[in-house]
């Protein structure tokens, strides 16, 4: 008897009788059709999909089981562990050479010039003067220069005296959205939403140091050993935050966030692809009709881009303030004040953070409260401002999807002092928020706006909330673009009635169904 209950030999495979498993088909056409058979596998047993003929000729390479898509994954994993990068930007031979004259020019130059009347020049004045001078200095290095050379150290000998050196390139460049600074050896720049060496280099970390000072210098802030860390902005409104030794240990760290000279607005976002048609209509109402925003996004997703193009739809009429750190906002409105807080002197007295501000602020007869970007317990301050006849106020924090968003209120809230119930704050946010808008940067460098989420109420103690529009991922074309849907939820929304008020109700519900 054997394991599966028959005899051996009766029903065996080797007693010539039934097999014990499966049918035995008969061969079918002749003796050719039979080695045909053999070699495949026969009838019984096709090839599976994707497999080869030519997988069973002797000699033939061995079909691989891998999936092609999943082959490409793991070539991509070897090739960036097995990468050798080096961190430094080739210098080509054109600048190259320019730098080195400018280093010997350059100490003999400043003993010829006056700082302070050169200060009073504006930068075409002082090429102006400087040209003979530098003739006259190059004369006595023996050096000749070809026209375009002498163009090139001229610019480069007054971005360094009046500007801010290396970093002058990179700010005129338009393409250039981000400029990091790492040391005096390595700076990258974003362009096209991709990050990028950039071919600049420093002279020495003293050299960075004396530009990061005076970057900081310009808007009254400073930078040194006792107080290593700085948030600035340029003259343009872009966003500078400096950090120096010992916290930094590759030398002084600049990060520069810029901003485009030319407004963004709502319709130039939805042309870059960053929202559809009926988000767009969507977004414009809620900002008209004195809804009140919060935006929620990760670090660099366009949260402020957004912000700045939602005051587009701001009533001129309305009077607005803006409260920031660093002031950035650039809002497209007549009547608008910025506020700026201020760090605390050397003794660490005289700060005024933003919760004072928005103190302050409502003693000044605002109609709407913008804050560039809310960190701790001057959340509770904001809200306080939406409940208190200022709708239409508007802010910015780093979350990663609406749900987040609401969770992280309640904590900045909850990081102050304020002896409040959880619940209690979680009924104020939810009477408080209209609109929640998430932005996000995906890994292909696009910015897009992926939730457009109402907040609706309490229940219970569970803050309710419904999506009006979601960007739903598709798939990845073959150059790495992100290719996905914007989706409405084709639900009627909550905050109908407040554009009701101003007469977009009919308007408002086409574009959220």
């Amino acid at each position: 008897m054997s394991a599966f209950g028959r005899k051996s030999g009766a029903g065996g495979a080797g007693s010539g009788g039934r097999p014990a498993f499966g049918v035995a088909r008969p061969m079918k056409g002749g003796e050719r059709a039979s080695k045909d058979n053999a070699a495949s596998g026969g009838d019984q047993f096709p090839p599976l999909p994707g497999e080869s003929d030519d997988a069973s000729v002797p000699g033939a390479a061995p079909a691989s089981s891998t999936p092609p898509a999943q082959e490409d994954a793991m070539t991509r994993l070897a090739d960036r562990a097995n990468a050798v990068h080096s961190g430094q930007a080739d210098i080509g031979g054109f600048e190259a050479s320019v730098h080195k004259i400018k280093e010997q020019v350059l100490p003999r130059l400043l003993e010829r010039v006056d700082p302070e009347a050169a200060a009073t020049l504006t930068k075409d004045e002082l090429s102006e003067e400087f040209r003979p001078i530098i003739m006259e200095v190059l004369a006595e290095l023996k050096v000749t220069l070809n026209r375009r050379e002498q163009f090139a150290l001229e610019k480069v000998l007054i971005d360094e005296l009046l500007g801010f050196g290396p970093l002058e390139e990179l700010l005129n460049d338009p393409d250039v959205s981000d400029i990091m600074v790492n040391g005096p050896d390595q700076t990258y720049i974003e362009k096209g939403g991709k990050l990028v060496i950039a071919p600049i280099r420093f002279r020495d970390e003293q050299h960075l140091f004396q530009i990061a000072q005076r970057i900081v210098n310009q808007v009254g802030r400073r930078v040194d050993q006792t107080t290593p860390l700085a948030d600035a902005r340029l003259k343009d409104g872009s966003r500078v935050n400096v950090i120096v030794p010992p916290l930094s240990l590759k030398g002084t760290a600049i990060s520069i966030r810029k901003f485009s000279e030319k407004p963004i607005t709502l319709d130039m976002l939805k042309d870059f692809g960053s929202m559809s048609d009926k988000m767009c209509t969507a977004l414009k109402i809620a900002g008209a009709c004195r809804m009140n925003i919060v935006i929620s996004g990760g670090t660099g997703s366009g949260k402020t881009t957004m912000l700045n193009a939602l005051s587009k739809m701001i009533d001129p009429g309305e009077r607005v303030l803006t409260i920031e750190d660093a002031a950035e906002l650039r809002l497209q409105q007549p009547h608008w004040l910025p506020l700026e807080t201020r760090p605390p002197n050397l003794e660490g007295q005289g700060a005024i953070t933003i919760g004072d501000l928005v103190k302050n602020a409502l003693r000044m007869r605002p109609d709407r409260i913008i804050l560039g970007e809310i960190r701790g317990a001057e959340c509770f301050d904001l809200l306080a401002a939406m409940n208190t006849g200022h709708d239409g106020s508007m802010c910015t924090l780093h979350a990663n999807s609406p749900r987040e968003c609401l969770g992280r209120m309640e904590n900045m809230i909850l990081m102050g002092d304020i002896k409040i119930p959880k619940e209690a704050i979680s009924r104020q946010i939810a009477e408080s928020v209209d609109i929640i808008v998430q932005v996000k940067r995906l890994r292909d460098g696009s910015r897009r706006t992926t939730d457009i989420t109402e907040v609706i109420g309490m229940e219970g103690d569970v803050i309710v909330t419904q999506n009006l529009f979601k960007f739903e991922y598709l798939d990845e074309s073959e150059d790495g673009k992100i290719i996905g849907e914007f989706r409405p939820s084709g639900l009627r929304p909550y905050t109908l009635e407040k554009a009701r008020q101003f007469g977009f109700d009919q308007a408002y519900l086409e574009a959220c169904l």
